[in-house]
């Protein structure tokens, strides 16, 4: 089983920038995608972002195209650097790793 530990996230002016983190340790299978999703108040959870494990090839949702990155490095730890940051980024994000969620962070962009 893997466990994830995000960190980041705040309140942040619109047109600003975050970076988020999430931490995966225990049994990882390098075969796997990592990704980041959001939930905002009333609404759906959505895929943001994916990183695959062992090539490093990413997907973004269209909505977040050209402003966020997913990375990942050698220690088992996945980034979204989110600029250009706008009010509807307004979410809880989460990253999901293997069958995993992690704890979730709160972003808020103020206009």
């Amino acid at each position: 089983q893997v466990q994830l530990v995000e960190s980041g996230g705040g309140l942040v002016q619109a047109g600003g920038s975050l970076k988020l983190s999430c931490a995966a340790s225990g049994r990882i299978f390098s075969g796997n995608m990592m990704r980041w999703f959001r939930q905002a108040p009333g609404k759906e959870r959505e895929f943001v972002a994916g990183i695959a494990w062992n090539v490093g090839s990413t997907s973004y949702a269209d909505s977040v195209k050209g402003r966020f990155t997913c990375s990942r490095d050698s220690a088992n730890t996945m980034y979204l650097q989110m600029n250009s940051l706008k009010p509807e980024d307004t979410a809880v994000y989460y990253c999901y790793f293997q069958g995993t969620w992690g704890q979730g962070l709160q972003v808020t962009v103020s206009s």
